[in-house]
């Protein structure tokens, strides 16, 4: 299991101890492994200290270039296991949640698996509660199976061999945006791989203050937006480009007129409308000086501001 983590320890630790009460796994827990993103190697004292309750060795390794795909990648160099699960720091896991990937894995023989999540938000965040816990969640089939689509690479486990090809399969150039993982699995998805669902591998993913905002969701629906015209970009799919383009322009232009509507009588829907919107916009402005930045640097610049606030 791998864990990336960037200046995160409470978050870590709640994600690490999560990892430690996994049920049902035997001998097939081979190692956790965390990934420091904090080029000072603020997580080397948790995981130290955490060591002693781990059911197997736990692994510290610190990749001082701040990235997530960099992070992701570091990882992998620490182990040699045929199935890799990732976790992320702010998510924790519940006690069956390996033992269900590894099932539905075996069962369905896909190349990459994934679970749902459910969101949570702190406190005081009004009329955008209800969509910033679907937003920070995942929902899927109600059973175990084979699926058409991909999710993200928190709450997953892939079969190395075939997902996970070569020293650093995810792309260095997402480090600061993300979406490494959209690559990856369209990259899955081109050679023929295919992509599972366990239904009952739950994970619960405590999103920050910082981002509990519709700011931050809305920012983040419009690089999910870019993601269909930035593959069929890189595919060198000009046509397939065109057509993304054709249908975000129609898509921001429909569902943003109904957020203005839904604005104006405070609809219970507007953030719906809102993110829908956001995500058709991507589709027009796919091109990478549109690219919000997420991860890397510009987490890193934004907790060396709380630091010198404080």
């Amino acid at each position: 299991m791998i864990v990336p983590t960037l200046r995160r320890p409470e978050s870590l630790e709640r994600a690490l101890r999560s990892l430690f009460a996994q049920t049902g796994v035997g001998d097939q827990l081979a190692s956790i492994v965390v990934v420091d993103n904090d080029p000072e190697g603020t997580a080397a004292g948790t995981v130290s200290r955490l060591s002693p309750a781990s059911p197997c060795p736990l692994i510290y390794r610190h990749e001082p270039r701040p990235g997530v795909a960099t992070a992701r990648n570091a990882g992998l160099g620490m182990t040699t296991a045929p199935l890799i699960a990732f976790l992320d720091d702010d998510e924790a896991a519940s006690p069956g949640w390996l033992s269900a990937l590894l099932t539905a894995q075996a069962t369905t023989g896909a190349d990459a698996v994934f679970g749902p999540i459910s969101g949570r938000v702190p406190g005081g965040t009004g009329w955008a509660t209800a969509h910033l816990e679907r937003f920070f969640g995942r929902e899927g089939p109600t059973s175990t199976g084979l699926i058409n689509d991909s999710y993200g690479c928190g709450n997953s486990l892939l079969v190395r061999a075939t997902a996970l090809l070569g020293i650093a399969p995810f792309d260095a150039r997402a480090d600061q945006s993300g979406g490494e993982d959209d690559a990856l699995f369209a990259a899955l998805r081109a050679r023929g791989g295919r992509f599972g669902w366990a239904a009952d591998a739950l994970v619960e993913e405590f999103a920050p203050p910082h981002r509990a905002t519709m700011r931050y969701a809305l920012s983040r629906a419009f690089a999910y937006g870019q993601g269909p015209s930035q593959t069929a970009a890189k595919a060198r799919d000009w046509a397939g480009v065109a057509r993304w383009m054709l249908i975000g322009a129609a898509q921001a232009g429909v569902w943003g007129l109904a957020a203005i509507a839904l604005t104006v009588i405070a609809h219970p829907a507007r953030p719906t409308m809102m993110d829908r919107t956001a995500r058709g916009l991507g589709k027009v402005f796919w091109t990478r000086g549109f690219e919000p930045q997420f991860y890397g640097t510009r987490e890193l610049a934004r907790l060396n501001g709380l630091t010198a606030r404080a």
